[in-house]
């Protein structure tokens, strides 16, 4: 039994060997006809994925370090202390300007409310006395305009003007 076992052995090894041969020329009889069917289009894939990993790579290359301003850093401290210098002298004079356009701004709003208080306070005052604030009003806006700080204005005369209706 141990010769038939030996044997049988034997005869596997080379039945296994002639598998082996036999699967390898399925392999390539299988490779050959998908490069003949497929062949331009696996070569022409190929190179594109080569063109692709190329333009990626050179522009991975071409892009700086994922902290711009680390470089710039360790390289020139002193750079980047005067700019940060010049920034906060130019925010500094900004907000200068700024406080300074509001104070004019407050002191043009305090001279309006001064003027209107003015106005109304002679209203009232030509109200007291009878007169017709209105007219009393216009006269104080032809005053401020003219300049002339005269009580005592007088009033433009009419011009002729003929009566809608005839006389007769």
């Amino acid at each position: 039994m141990e010769l038939g076992g030996g044997d049988g052995g034997a005869a596997g090894g080379p039945g296994q060997a002639a598998l082996g041969r036999g699967g390898l020329e399925v392999l390539q009889h299988t490779v050959g006809s998908l490069l003949s069917s497929y062949g331009w289009y696996i070569l022409l894939a190929a190179v594109a994925i080569y063109l692709l990993i190329q333009k990626v790579s050179q522009s991975l290359a071409g892009r700086p370090s994922s902290r711009p301003g680390a470089a710039d850093a360790a390289v020139e401290p002193e750079l980047v202390v005067r700019r940060q210098e010049a920034l906060a002298a130019a925010r500094l004079r900004m907000q200068e300007e700024l406080n300074a356009q509001a104070e004019k701004y407050k002191e043009k709003q305090r001279q309006l409310e001064e003027e209107k208080r003015r106005q109304k306070i002679a209203m009232w005052e030509s109200m007291q006395e009878g007169k017709s604030y209105k007219g009393n009003l216009k006269l104080n806006q032809q005053e401020v305009e003219s300049g002339a700080s005269t009580s005592s204005a007088v009033p433009k005369s009419k011009p002729n003007k003929k009566p809608l209706r005839g006389g007769g």
